[in-house]
């Protein structure tokens, strides 16, 4: 239904709207006196819009800024909500050991939205730019022991996308969790109990058609160990070229090495477990394997809107980092090196939030890594391209494989 409040004339003070079809007068939409919401009544705008009290006006000493304060933390929380709601169907749709391709669009869309929101959001706290540290010093007082690090929703978020309880820096050398009411606690517990957006696309990557061997065809994973190590072997070629010069020869072979050794960790499956153990990677082995392919075949109509659910995860990652960033740069003006209203030491522990601790898909930003020149990926059998050229479902099942 269209909004009924954006047609740009003047509205009567009760009214429904109702869709008009062909049937209708002209497909104009129906009015009746009387019933249904007003504009106000339908938005509750009589809670919305009295919500903000300012804390230094009821002391009798009203700093101006201290509204724009409370404007910019409650259109946050409205954000975050409107993310969480959008997270809860992705993941619902994820949930599947078959994912409808029919539903896959939703699940893009739905990443799409959650990127343009937070894309909002990283503009959004910047508005506190317009706010001198002396002005926010005037109001500071009224805050204690009220901090951001308390907000529920956004721990809720946090947990939701995967958010790792062992990669998460102490606040105030205290659990995160500590902060939180008994009711809250539960809210949180639940969304660790849950599968995770990273839980749910790791089950899923780890289902990418084609990647394992089949009786009647040889799988990526094969393929594309054999063209890295043809790929090496060139490099090692070009080091030992005798037309090279000394140092241009040193330069060769060093970057083979590390290049050679970047390629093992990844191939070798104790390597690549050693690594989530060490903290360093968060994907398993076949998830990871499931991501390059999609990265090499993206071009192919079954990868297209996986490579866009990639792409949109890693924007989703970025975003986070950008807003955090902002966070700290804008608590570093509007504080220095004072302490956080919520007993934390302020900047220094939120500068310490900025990093790849926090980001999610870690992994996806790491493939290039793993990446080999367009020459060197492995050619797909004529009946590999035939299942990736279909559109029946995104199961990302192996049974698609054996048909």
């Amino acid at each position: 239904m269209a909004c009924p409040y954006m047609n740009g004339g003047d509205l009567p003070h009760r009214v429904t709207f109702m869709e008009g079809g062909e049937d209708s007068q002209q497909g104009v939409n129906k009015v009746e006196m009387g019933f249904g919401q007003t504009y106000p009544e339908y938005l509750q705008l009589d809670k919305i819009l009295t919500a903000q009290k300012l804390k230094s006006e009821a002391d009798g000493q009203r700093v101006d800024d201290e509204h724009l304060f409370i404007v910019i933390h409650q259109a946050h929380e409205l954000w975050f909500k409107q993310i969480i709601f959008d997270l809860d169907i992705v993941r619902k749709l994820l949930n599947n050991t078959v994912v409808d391709e029919t539903k896959t669009l939703k699940i893009v869309s739905g990443l799409d939205r959650i990127v343009k929101i937070l894309s909002l959001l990283t503009e959004q706290i910047t508005l506190l730019d317009t706010m001198s540290p002396l002005d926010f010093v005037d109001f500071r007082k009224y805050l204690t022991p009220a901090s951001g690090f308390q907000s529920l929703q956004f721990r809720i978020l946090e947990n939701k996308l995967g958010v790792k309880q062992e990669r998460r820096i102490k606040y105030n050398a205290q659990h995160y969790k500590n902060v939180f009411n008994d009711e809250d606690l539960k809210a949180l517990n639940t969304t660790e109990e849950e599968k995770s957006l990273l839980t749910l696309i790791e089950s899923w990557l780890e289902r990418t058609p084609g990647l394992k061997s089949t009786s009647e065809d040889e799988g990526f994973w094969i393929k594309y160990e054999r063209s890295v190590n043809r790929y090496l072997s060139d490099l090692a070629k070009q080091a030992d070229d005798p037309s090279n010069t000394e140092e241009i020869a040193r330069q060769l072979k060093a970057e083979y090495s590390k290049t050679s050794d970047a390629f093992q960790s990844v191939l070798d499956p104790r390597q690549h477990e050693q690594h989530i153990r060490n903290g360093n990677r968060l994907l398993s082995h076949d998830a990871t394997k499931g991501a390059m392919m999609i990265y090499f075949y993206r071009d192919m109509p079954r990868f297209s809107q996986p490579y866009q659910i990639l792409t949109f995860l890693m924007d989703i990652d970025s975003l986070f980092t950008k807003w955090r960033y902002n966070h700290v740069l804008l608590v570093q003006r509007m504080l220095g090196a004072k302490q956080g209203t919520g007993g934390s030491s302020g900047y220094m522990y939120l500068r310490s939030t900025v990093s790849d601790r926090y980001k999610v898909f870690l992994d996806l930003f790491n493939l290039s890594t793993w990446l080999i020149p367009r020459e060197y990926i492995p050619m797909l059998s004529p009946r590999m391209v035939k299942t990736l050229s279909e559109h029946s479902n995104l199961s990302h099942s192996q049974s698609s494989e054996s048909e």
